[in-house]
Order: structure tokens, then C-alpha cells, then sequence
């Protein structure tokens, strides 16, 4: 089943909701600020995407400014980072299988679905 994690706040969210709504194909939505990942669940995630915990990081965030820009983090802290502090993560992520991306522009959704 295809999973979105999901901000409803966010318009690229949204937009990537209605991608999958359009697709008619059954998907499951993760609202991961309601329902954070775990610290094993990010660095699933992080695999699947294949790229390093820093991408995945939201880094005009004011949390990130204020409290981790600057700083010589480990991969493993900027996960816990993202698990103590959700708004970091990047949305929407979707999850087909073994593929995953970030629907940065939306259109990349329509890649593995």
C-alpha cells in the first residue's frame, strides 16, 4: 500500500494528497506531526530515499536555525533531531513498496505510483 506522510498545513502536501486522491489507488495518510516516526521508522525512511538525514531536514525552520545550524550533528543526531522536533521533516514523503520520495515539486509522486 502506498503511504503519504503528510502536513495538511503544507500546500506541496496537500497538492501531493491530491495527486494520490486522483491516482485511485489505495494509499494511507501518516499526519507524522500527530504520529511521529520513530527513530527506526526515520532511518527506514532515510533508506528508502536513499539520500543522507541532512536532505531530509527542513532547514529554514526556525528550530533548526535556533537550536542545530552550525553544528558538527552525526547522522544519528539529526534523526533524533527530526523525531524530537517533526516540523524538521520534510514533506510530504510518499512510500510505494521499496521506492520512496519527496514531493518537492509534487509531480515526483506520480514516479512511483
Amino acid at each position: 500500500m502506498i503511504t503519504i506522510y503528510h502536513n495538511n498545513r503544507c500546500s506541496k502536501s496537500r497538492n501531493g494528497l491530491g495527486i494520490l486522491e486522483n491516482s485511485g489507488k489505495p494509499f494511507q495518510v501518516i499526519k507524522y506531526l500527530d504520529n511521529v516516526p520513530t527513530e527506526a521508522e526515520l532511518k527506514n525512511i532515510i533508506s528508502l530515499l536513499r539520500i543522507k538525514p541532512m536532505e531530509l531536514v527542513r532547514k529554514n525552520e526556525a528550530i533548526w536555525k535556533e537550536d542545530y545550524k552550525g553544528k558538527d550533528l552525526s547522522d544519528a543526531e539529526i534523526i533524533l533531531a527530526m523525531v524530537k522536533n517533526p516540523k524538521l521533516i520534510e514533506r510530504p514523503i510518499v512510500i510505494n513498496g521499496n521506492q520512496a520520495v519527496i514531493g518537492r515539486p509534487p509531480e515526483k509522486i506520480l514516479e512511483i505510483i
